[in-house]
């Protein structure tokens, strides 16, 4: 049987995850290497990297990145490939959000979330694009957006915005480099049980004197499939998108979100 038929359809292939210590991209790299990647745990914390990276075990690294700073970029993708050999997957999940309204939003926060979601995957998709482009070799590209950047959802002004900035980024992206055999594609989750959505629960409960997890209660409701999603469930989407089955998938942005929305 083939590593394809055998559930292994990434065996031989290196996967760099940005966010990669907790979330969905945790789960990300857990997929990945049940699917038989190599995997690099990527995330501002070294010590939470590379503990993910032991509880995965042999053929997992974990490496500090600060998607804002070009010198740690560089220096995760050189980690990467000395570690590994080479690069065939990024998946970029690292991400912050900011509940302020359009109201209250500073520039401050705003040049932050933009720096993280935005230039932060732009530079990070641009590093690994060379190494491919060098290598001459296919490749797989996976963004992270949120149905919050296609819909808009108040009061996260910033985030919204960099999120759909997101399916932008992945468009055009797509199109430069799938001459080069790089494949680049977005996933837009919902709601997702994650410690993100813990902070989310208790600043938007504050707003409007909630008590802890009644946020999360009343946007789980709202899911037509009436659930918060699981991280899991995100990490197989990715699983998918990076494999041989997505080879004629090119700058498409997938729903992975109960329902929400519909296309």
């Amino acid at each position: 049987m083939t590593d394809t038929e055998t559930g292994r359809r990434l065996s031989g292939k290196v996967a760099l995850v940005t966010g990669g210590a907790s979330g969905i991209g945790k789960a990300v790299c857990q997929r990945f290497a049940a699917e038989g990647a190599k995997v690099v745990v990527a995330d501002l914390d070294a010590g939470k990297c590379v503990a993910v990276a032991e509880a995965i075990g042999a053929d997992a690294w974990g490496v500090a990145l600060d998607v804002t700073r070009q010198d740690s970029i560089e220096e995760a993708v050189r980690f990467s490939i000395a570690a590994a050999g080479k690069i065939d997957i990024l998946v970029n999940a690292a991400g912050i959000y900011e509940v302020e309204s359009i109201l209250e939003i500073s520039g401050e926060r705003t040049a932050k979330v933009f720096q993280v979601n935005i230039e932060g995957l732009i530079f990070m998709t641009q590093a690994v694009a060379r190494h491919m482009v060098e290598r001459g070799a296919a490749g797989r590209i996976i963004n992270f957006s949120s149905q919050a950047g296609r819909r808009g959802e108040g009061p996260a002004v910033a985030y919204c915005a960099s999120k759909a900035a997101v399916i932008s980024i992945t468009q055009s992206c797509a199109l430069e480099l799938i001459r080069y055999g790089i494949n680049v594609n977005a996933i837009a989750p919902g709601v997702v049980d994650t410690p993100m959505w813990d902070v989310v629960d208790a600043k938007l409960g504050s707003r409007e004197g909630l008590q802890p997890g009644e946020v999360k209660a009343r946007v789980a409701a709202a899911v037509p499939a009436g659930r918060f999603g699981a991280a899991e469930e995100q990490a197989a989407m990715a699983a998918f998108l990076a494999g041989p089955d997505a080879a004629y998938i090119v700058a498409q942005c997938y729903n992975v979100d109960g329902g929400n929305v519909m296309s």
